[in-house]
Formats: structure tokens, sequence, C-alpha cells
């Protein structure tokens, strides 16, 4: 597999995850437990940052790659 083609898998998978977290944040609240929310709310938001580090990773990634390119 070329950089690119594994740059764009992980884009899209990377997307894909942040779609599934968009979609538990709503429900949290029916966990009815304040101390269980608070720590899954936590929990998806250290997700949220970790997936923002690789996105950022590979945005670095393609621009060295296209600056190469000149």
């Amino acid at each position: 597999m070329e950089r690119e083609q594994a740059i764009e898998q992980i884009q899209q998978s990377a997307k894909q995850i942040a779609l599934q977290l968009m979609q538990i944040h709503p429900v949290v609240p029916s966990l009815e437990e304040e101390t269980i929310q608070s720590k899954v709310l936590h929990s998806l938001h250290q997700i949220t940052v970790e997936l923002e580090i690789v996105k950022k990773q590979l945005i670095m990634l393609q621009k060295r790659d296209g600056s190469s390119e000149l």
C-alpha cells in the first residue's frame, strides 16, 4: 500500500470513528448515573483529542509530501 492510500484509509476510518462518537454523546444522560456519565464523557473527550492528534499528524505528512513535489 502506498503512503497516500494509507493516509486516505486512516482519514476515512478517523471520520467514521468521529461519527460514532457523536452518536454516543447524546445518549450518555440516559445512563442516569452521574459518576458514570462523567467518566464516559471524559473518556469520549480523551478519545476525541487523541483522534485529532492522529488527523493533524496525517495533515502534516501530506503537507510535507506535497512540498517535496514543488
